[in-house]
């Protein structure tokens, strides 16, 4: 069970909602930094690709945003970063909750036998 399909995808799912989390900060920590464009996390559609080939193991990759800068050239968005944020936090317990059934369900299976 510990090396399932399920448990690899909610790992990996919890790696790309952490980093998600470490750079929605970074973004918020340079939302007056001229210059500065935000950078998103993006591994939802490689899980799922992983997740239907048998796998569920991915790594979460960063990508720059593309939305538009302002005069100073910073595209940081204090709004979509603090939707972004409640998701990603809604999401990693989710994820937290569905890994802990898991490990219950194990501890209860040794106990049994």
């Amino acid at each position: 069970m510990l090396e399932s399909v399920t448990s690899a995808a909610l790992s990996s799912a919890l790696d790309g909602l952490a980093l998600r989390q470490r750079t929605i900060a970074t973004n918020i920590a340079n939302v007056n930094t001229p210059g500065y464009t935000s950078r998103r996390v993006l591994f939802e559609d490689a899980l799922a690709k992983s997740v239907d080939a048998g796998s569920g193991d991915i790594e979460a990759v960063t990508a720059r945003s593309l939305e538009p800068t302002r005069l100073d050239g910073n595209n940081v968005n204090l709004d979509t970063e603090t939707l972004s944020n409640v998701d990603t936090v809604l999401r990693f317990q989710f994820a937290s909750q569905a890994i802990g059934g898991q490990f219950s369900s194990l501890r209860t299976a040794m106990k049994t036998n």
